[in-house]
């Protein structure tokens, strides 16, 4: 949506994001905002979407398309109170769908929002301290971090980190609370000064997160700016940066490609923020603002290079980065079941098909926060975790999710390793089904598996109903990606742990074609692997797939 609008003129025009969204969200002609204002939105947290399942329907009718809003509420590091997801829950009933959507990005979507029930909504947030400010936009957007709180220390200080970041790189413009909270009036207001992004903003949306190794949950290598945790014992020595990373790239525009980020060098923690600012400062004065689709971190990087950027980071940082320190991921993925936290309480994470929540899960999750008044933590494979649970009761909590979580309890080393984003009806770029589609395609890739014996090996499988890449499809094992309605590009050969790109190995096939390649490959590799060794790496070894070295190669075949 807003595809031909020029965003950046609408950025610089809109009064430090105030738009005329005040006139459009009272406007009772139609169901939509604006179109000018659905650039602005965007920056709230907010998307305008319609059902496309009614579209035609609709048109033959002469009726406007079937609005509503989608709306993303920022959880920086993924925790959330008691309070807070009690909050969540009743707000799924009371102007959503009744449906909770955890992202890849551990925030909260609600889906099917009336324009006229936005303002409840964000008031309803705020009062519990949550917001849906720079959720979406050309902004950093919700911060990223490792998620089990049993790393201790460790997880505690890179969660506070994570905290900062996310607070340091908020845009400081009041328009959110005028708008949304307080209601005053905002036209002729005065627009705030935005030392970090300026006039303009950002020429695209910027993502970042903190990994703690040996698991890169988060995929750090997808973030235009990541940290990894470097520590020795319980102690935070630093963070290892990460610079230009990015999944998305258009079909047939080999200009476009993802990229995994370069590690170049490390920090010490209290040198994080400086770091960043510098980051996104850089980004906001040397990124693309002629061409959207190179306009992202990382094709700043490509296209001055490496070199030159660490040089103007340190410039503008005044930080001098050191050699990275060692380190070792082994997963991209969760540790489903119960752990021990350091503080003799138990946390159990929880598989959610797709990261979404139905209302007999919600009622289950409801009951355990204000039986237990555990915290939720939501990880960046659409999980989520709950935490804090003492012995005595970690039995109840077992039975409330089994009876309504019992397809999400005991799925398979495949079926927890998949991830898919929204796609159809809702989403505007969508060119084919994921989120409803997937898990019957799991199931079937499920059965080839079991017939080449190896239904316990843990293999990473991904959706995306658009090559802009969301649920990360490009970091898979087996990514597929949509090309148009029951048709995707298959692509195989990614790294178990996130750090090696996939190949396109199929283009623009169904499912016939999808399953048959994945049967040939699960024979091969039920005869062929070595002791321990992930299918990614297999297809490799054995020279099935060729390994990407640079991420244009990941269309390339």
């Amino acid at each position: 949506m807003a595809a031909h609008l020029d965003v950046e003129k609408i950025k610089a025009d809109s009064r430090a994001l105030r738009g005329t969204l005040a006139i459009s969200l009272k406007d009772p002609t139609t169901a939509a905002v604006a179109e000018a204002d659905t650039v602005i939105t965007k920056f709230h947290g907010i998307y305008q979407q319609d059902d496309r399942d009614q579209r035609e329907t609709r048109r033959e009718a002469r009726l406007e398309p079937a609005y509503s809003f989608m709306i993303r509420v920022r959880v920086p590091g993924g925790v959330i109170t008691p309070e807070q997801w009690l909050a969540l829950d009743r707000l799924a009933d009371e102007v959503a769908n009744g449906t909770i959507r955890l992202t890849t990005r551990q925030a909260v979507q609600f889906h099917g929002v009336a324009k006229e029930d936005l303002p409840g909504l964000i008031r309803t947030i705020d009062a519990v301290l949550m917001d849906s400010l720079a959720a979406c936009g050309d902004v950093n957007r919700n911060v990223m971090c490792h998620v089990q709180p049993e790393a201790g220390p460790v997880h505690a200080a890179a969660l506070d980190w994570a905290k900062r970041l996310s607070e340091h790189l908020t845009p400081r413009t009041g328009a959110y609370r005028e708008i949304w909270i307080d209601g005053e009036k905002v036209a002729g207001g005065e627009v705030e000064d935005e030392p970090i992004y300026g006039k303009t903003y950002l020429p695209r949306k910027f993502k970042s997160g903190i990994a703690i190794p040996p698991v890169n949950d988060i995929d750090v290598f997808s973030q235009d700016l990541g940290f990894i945790a470097i520590a020795e014992g319980d102690q935070l020595l630093g963070f290892n940066v990460t610079v230009g990373g990015g999944m998305g790239c258009s079909h047939g525009e080999p200009e476009t490609f993802p990229r995994l980020a370069d590690v170049i060098g490390f920090i010490e923690p209290e040198d994080l923020l400086a770091i960043a600012e510098a980051v996104v400062t850089i980004q906001r004065d040397f990124g693309n603002r002629d061409n959207r689709k190179r306009a992202r971190f990382k094709y700043t990087i490509e296209d001055r290079g490496l070199e030159w950027f660490v040089s103007e980071l340190e410039h503008r940082s005044q930080v001098k980065l050191t050699p990275p320190r060692p380190y070792q991921f082994v997963s991209n993925g969760d540790r489903y079941g119960w752990q021990r936290m350091h503080d003799g309480r138990w946390q159990l994470t929880v598989f959610v098909e797709n990261g979404r929540l139905n209302p007999d899960a919600r009622a289950a999750l409801k009951t355990i926060v204000n039986d237990h008044a555990v915290d939720v933590r939501l990880t960046p494979n659409q999980n989520l975790v709950i935490t804090g649970v003492v012995e005595s009761e970690r039995e109840h909590v077992d039975r409330l999710l089994d009876g309504a979580m019992s397809e999400g309890r005991g799925p398979s080393a495949i079926r927890r390793n998949s991830m898919a984003c929204v796609a159809l009806p809702s989403c505007g770029l969508a060119m084919a089904e994921a989120e409803r589609y997937l898990p019957d395609l799991v199931s079937r890739i499920e059965e080839l598996a079991e017939r080449h014996y190896i239904a316990e090996e843990p293999i990473t499988v991904r959706m995306s109903g658009c090559p802009n890449g969301c649920s990360r499809p490009y970091l898979a094992e087996i990514g597929l990606v949509g090309r148009a309605p029951g048709r995707y590009n298959l692509y195989l050969g990614a790294a178990f742990d996130g750090a090696r790109l996939n190949r396109l190995d199929l283009d623009n096939v169904g499912e016939a074609d999808i399953l048959s390649r994945i049967d040939e490959l699960f024979g091969l590799y039920a005869k062929g692997r070595n002791a321990d060794e992930r299918f990614g790496d297999f297809l490799v070894r054995a020279d099935l797939i060729q390994a990407v070295e640079h991420g244009r190669e990941v269309n390339a075949g």
